[in-house]
């Protein structure tokens, strides 16, 4: 099976942005399982990448209208929603998420502990989330969301909407004052 040409990609955008709904099918089995790969990928739980996923999805139905070729290609685009629809999930996780996880529960009972709740808990953890607090908020901002979020400094700096040298070295002088104040 050969790839779909970029200028196939655009057309089937703008048809999707006329309502044609075969072309939106067309573009779910195409990006869907890459588009899910990112999200769980931030997410690190199946029915939450599930449902960002599906989210995001009504959103390319709903705005592929105002897609521009000119911007950037529909995968990158599409991986954009995904990933700032799993990043706002994750922010809102203390509200929506922990309620739908709370309102569907886990099918065998077992609770999961996140990889971070379980840092934050430890004695080091409770040492290092001190330490982050201490950080002026652009650079505890970029190391969340490079560490916890597993972006790369080229995506925080996207994100963030600021330089990707001035990324760097707010990630920088994160890591050196978190390298002091833990004590390594």
């Amino acid at each position: 099976m050969t790839a779909p040409l970029p200028e196939d990609d655009v057309a089937m955008m703008k048809a999707i942005g006329l309502g044609d709904r075969q072309a939106f099918e067309k573009l779910y089995r195409q990006t869907s399982p890459r588009l899910y790969a990112v999200a769980l990928r931030i997410l690190r739980r199946q029915s939450w990448a599930e449902e960002v996923l599906h989210e995001s999805f009504i959103s390319v139905w709903n705005r592929a209208a105002s897609y521009d070729p000119q911007l950037s290609s529909p995968l990158t685009w599409l991986t954009h929603i995904v990933r700032n629809r799993a990043i706002d999930w994750l922010r809102g996780s203390s509200g929506k998420a922990a309620e739908r996880e709370d309102e569907w529960g886990d099918l065998d009972g077992a609770s999961l502990i996140e990889p971070v709740e379980e840092l934050q808990r430890s004695q080091e953890g409770q040492k290092l989330t001190a330490c982050l607090d201490n950080l002026p908020v652009d650079q505890r901002q970029s190391i969340v969301l490079a560490y916890y979020q597993g972006m790369s400094h080229g995506e925080v700096s996207i994100y963030l909407q600021q330089p990707l040298g001035t990324v760097k070295s707010w990630i920088r002088r994160a890591l050196d004052h978190l390298k002091d104040c833990v004590g390594l």
